[in-house]
């Protein structure tokens, strides 16, 4: 008989969970949900007031066997899955299948794993929630009827394999909305004009400053004319003003802040943002990762604030308490925060110590004074123009929190270093070492990437920290948005420069709209949000997303009845499904682009099969049109006739080479040159597939065969002895092998080779 049974939901929160218990307790894992919503149908009755048909899906049976098997054993059972509404729902899954009295079942939850936080919960167990499993399973349902009730619309109106959902296609409008907003942008360019000014008539020995004109100008002969009378100009200082100044710390990480800062300062993905924080919860490190709430724990403040005076000095601490902003904040109790704040480092995988280490550095700025700034501000007149420059500087007094974190911004580039200006005086003269009038284009609004998504979502009230990362992923998945990288394109740039009393003009290239993991809208997911906003406008509606949202939270606190709820959304919800599908609904036949120069064949661009294609020529008459797949950087939107026809060039035969043809085409993982049945990338930032010569093909076949030579060390038959990038590697099949350390590669033999191979295979079983 086990005394006492803890059931969690991963098998690394029960081994951390197992050092602080002792050893009248045995804890086990259920692997997350044990049960789900029926597959089959829809898994829903709704006649009997929305009644949920849950199973236990064929992957979990082992897993509930053996659940079952631990808690007919023990005489005491303690529930501990996470604290939220999800975590609510597992325990009283488990309940359920396990066939427990809800009422004697002891509900124990904690945002820390510490010894100090189980300890209390064990003391104090209370009973499952059903406000918080009921806010879950209206969550659950409605998300299934929209999933459910939507996806056949799509396959009979637009594509087979579509679907839709609540959240995820109110993501993927802000995506097509900004996309849309950048395609109708025109730049407009204008000449802003910097100046270098000397505080000495000789140059030796001077100190500068940096400062910008008030006025920028349009036109290339009215920044050459500005620039004539900044020639003849005499400067002086006309105003000085200095201001002090603070700085505040931002507030501890919730879910959606921790995403945001991961991504801009470590790069990280929101999906492997929650990963790697779910490993630092369940080891212990951390408090609860999922949470709109900023509040810290007394006992939190009170370690804070000895590890700062112990650290940094008494000057450096200012206890703080943030208020959440977000409504109906549910989710947990406190924000995101080492939970031992005095350790700053701890032992783990390198993405586990780049995470922890963020997360320690904002816990603890947010409770370290202000940094206190001096804010000088210098305006220098010209004799013979009203328009000025200005100048600004700023001086750390004190670091305060900046000695451990400074917040990073969204902001392409980042904020412009502001600079150290000379000490000066009012009407002090000044001289200019240099006047440039740079040309500089006006920018529309960013593309998204993930972290500004879940940053917007939370702003328009859709989402909660526990949907942010599926969401995120989910739009991806389907292939309504693309993350990726995109080159930019060269563009001129005209500067005028004024020197020594002379004007010189030049011009040079730029790369404009340079992206990076940015996410782009395919031509499926513009499709299907126009097709939702036609005939489905409440579902993408921000406001009606977000008051849905709210009703899940007046759910949670006991305030609404959530099967009432689901009545009221599912009746004008399922009328508008039913009068869409009795709509004739005409599929669109693709935007015209033209007509080809020297066929007259119609040009156009559609959705087809298997993507978007470009078309020449029409299926009337018994004609055979021609297709060509569209590149993922083109849209149907905004494809030209010129770039749809260029489409159709390739594959293109450029000649060639050892009496074989070399054919340069586009396949599905990008540009190749194939020749003898081998293929060779051709990277499309390196060199146009359009325009390449056999020569640069033959170059490119040579250097990739010269490459394979160096990396074949030795062969064995059909084994081969390979120098990669992190060494010696066996390969067989198309498989590669590690070789053990300590091996004699001289003396290595086949049978060697096979015994390697062999002990790798079953290592992997």
């Amino acid at each position: 008989m086990i005394e006492n049974l803890v059931i969690v939901e991963s098998p690394a929160k029960a081994r951390t969970i197992e050092k602080f218990l002792g050893k009248d307790f045995r804890v086990i894992s259920s692997f997350g949900h044990i049960r789900d919503l029926a597959k089959k149908n829809l898994g829903i009755d709704i006649e009997k007031d929305f009644e949920p048909v849950y199973e236990i899906p064929d992957e979990k049976a082992r897993v509930v066997t053996e659940l079952r098997k631990a808690a007919s054993g023990a005489k005491n059972i303690w529930i501990a899955s996470d604290e939220d509404r999800e975590g609510e729902a597992i325990a009283w899954h488990i309940a359920g299948v396990l066939e427990l009295d809800m009422e004697t079942t002891r509900r124990i939850a904690f945002h820390e794993i510490t010894k100090d936080a189980i300890a209390e919960a064990i003391k104090n167990p209370r009973t499952i929630d059903m406000n918080l499993v009921n806010s879950q399973q209206a969550r659950r349902i409605l998300d299934r009827l929209v999933g459910f009730e939507i996806s056949p619309v799509l396959w009979k109106k637009v594509q087979p394999s579509l679907s839709a959902g609540r959240v995820q296609s109110v993501a993927v409008r802000l995506v097509v909305e900004r996309e849309r907003e950048i395609i109708s942008f025109n730049a407009e360019s204008a000449y802003r004009f910097t100046a270098v000014f000397r505080t000495d008539k000789k140059d030796e020995g001077s100190e500068t400053i940096r400062a910008e004109a008030s006025k920028r100008f349009p036109k290339a002969e009215e920044a050459e004319k500005f620039l004539e009378l900044c020639s003849r100009a005499h400067y002086r200082i006309e105003n000085i003003n200095v201001r002090p100044g603070t700085r505040s710390p931002a507030p501890p990480f919730t879910t959606s802040t921790l995403q945001q800062e991961a991504y801009r300062k470590l790069g990280f993905s929101v999906a492997q943002t929650m990963t790697v924080a779910q490993k630092l919860y369940e080891a212990g490190k951390i408090t609860y990762m999922r949470t709109d709430s900023t509040n810290l724990s007394k006992l939190a403040l009170t370690t804070l604030r000895e590890t700062i005076i112990s650290e940094y000095g008494k000057e450096y601490s200012k206890t703080r308490q943030y208020a959440t902003k977000a409504k109906g904040a549910q989710e947990a109790h406190e924000a995101i925060r080492p939970a031992y704040p005095s350790t700053p480092a701890i032992q783990g995988s390198q993405n586990e110590k780049k995470l922890y280490d963020l997360i320690w550095k904002r816990t603890i700025a947010s409770q370290m004074a202000n940094a206190v700034i001096e804010k000088t501000t210098i305006t220098v007149n010209m004799d013979n123009s009203p328009h000025t420059f200005t100048a600004t500087g700023e001086i750390i007094k004190f670091h305060g929190f900046l000695k451990v974190y400074t917040e990073s911004q969204d902001q392409e580039g980042g904020d412009e270093e502001k600079s150290l200006l000379p000490p000066v005086k009012k009407d002090m003269p000044l001289f200019y070492n240099t006047v440039s009038a740079v040309q500089r284009f006006t920018m529309p609004l960013p593309r998204y990437n993930e972290a500004s998504l879940v940053k917007k979502l939370e702003e328009l009230g859709i989402g909660r920290p526990s949907t942010y990362a599926p969401t995120i992923s989910t739009i991806q998945n389907r292939g309504y948005v693309l993350k990726e990288d995109r080159p930019g394109e060269k563009r001129q740039v005209s500067t005028y420069t004024l020197e020594k009393g002379k004007i010189s003009h030049a011009v040079k290239n730029e790369i404009s709209g340079k992206e990076k993991s940015k996410l782009f809208p395919q031509d499926i997911g513009m499709i299907v949000n126009d097709f939702l906003i036609e005939n489905f406008p409440e579902i993408v509606d921000y406001n009606f997303t977000a008051d849905i949202e709210r009703q899940f939270d007046e759910i949670a606190l006991g305030k609404l009845k959530w099967t009432g709820m689901l009545k009221k959304f599912y009746g004008p919800f399922h009328k508008t499904v039913e009068n869409t599908l009795e709509k004739k609904h005409q599929k669109t036949s693709g935007r015209f682009l033209g007509n080809h120069p020297e066929t007259g064949e119609p040009v156009t661009a559609r959705m087809g099969r298997f993507g978007p294609v470009a078309q020449i020529g029409s299926s009337e008459e018994g004609n055979k049109p021609r297709y060509a797949s569209l590149t993922h950087d083109q849209l149907i939107e905004t494809i030209t006739l010129d770039d749809a026809l260029r489409l159709f060039t390739l594959p293109r035969d450029l000649g060639l080479l050892e009496e074989e043809e070399v054919i340069v085409g586009r396949g599905k993982f990008g540009y190749y040159i194939r020749h003898k049945g081998k293929f060779y990338s051709v990277k499309k930032e390196v060199d146009d597939p359009y325009s390449l010569t056999l020569e640069r093909a033959i170059r490119i076949i040579n250097e990739k065969n010269e490459a394979e030579k160096k990396k074949l060390v030795k062969e064995f038959g059909d084994i081969l002895l390979l120098n990669g990038r992190y060494g010696l590697y066996l390969s067989q099949d198309k498989k590669n092998y590690r070789i053990p350390k300590g091996t004699d590669i001289d003396s290595l033999t086949r049978e060697d080779c096979e015994a390697i191979i062999e002990r790798s295979k079953k290592k992997k079983k």
